[in-house]
């Protein structure tokens, strides 16, 4: 069998990602009727789902600790490359190590709020919002001084 040589692939830089994000997002939103379609919650709920059971099998997976922690259900004791900054929420699941102070868990559960009304839409509208906390629109809303920004 001869040799073959992986092509290089260039690292993605997030914030050339996050612009080309943005730009899918805003053509999507110009498609007539498509926002209000995606946004019914027969459509955007099972997607809020999907992503519940995905997190709930990725804790389940990396053996944390499950609880339900000031209304908020999560996974603690993860390891750190297990999700994003002090902490990620993912459908209705908190994923952390060990950051659950109210102020966080109550930011959090704004998250799950948005998860709920957006489902799977979320991801990319998350991305196009920009990876400056302090800029994106989901973080300001959820409260960037709880959250721990």
């Amino acid at each position: 069998m001869p040799f073959t040589a992986t092509p290089y692939v260039a690292p993605v830089d997030p914030s050339g990602f996050a612009r080309w994000m943005a730009r899918c997002v805003a053509g999507a939103v110009r498609i007539p009727g498509l926002r209000r379609f995606l946004l019914l919650p027969a459509v955007a709920r099972p997607g809020y789902w999907f992503a519940t059971a995905a997190a709930f099998l990725w804790g389940c997976l990396l053996l944390g600790h499950w609880g339900r922690r000031s209304g908020l259900y999560s996974f603690v004791t993860l390891p750190a490359w297990a999700f994003g900054r002090g902490g990620t929420t993912i459908g209705a699941i908190y994923l952390t190590r060990d950051n659950i102070r109210e102020g966080v868990l109550e930011h959090e559960r704004v998250h799950t709020r948005q998860w709920k009304k957006y489902g799977l839409c979320f991801l990319p509208l998350y991305i196009a919002a920009g990876a400056d906390a302090r800029g994106n629109r989901f973080e300001v809303e959820a409260g960037l001084e709880r959250g721990g920004y």
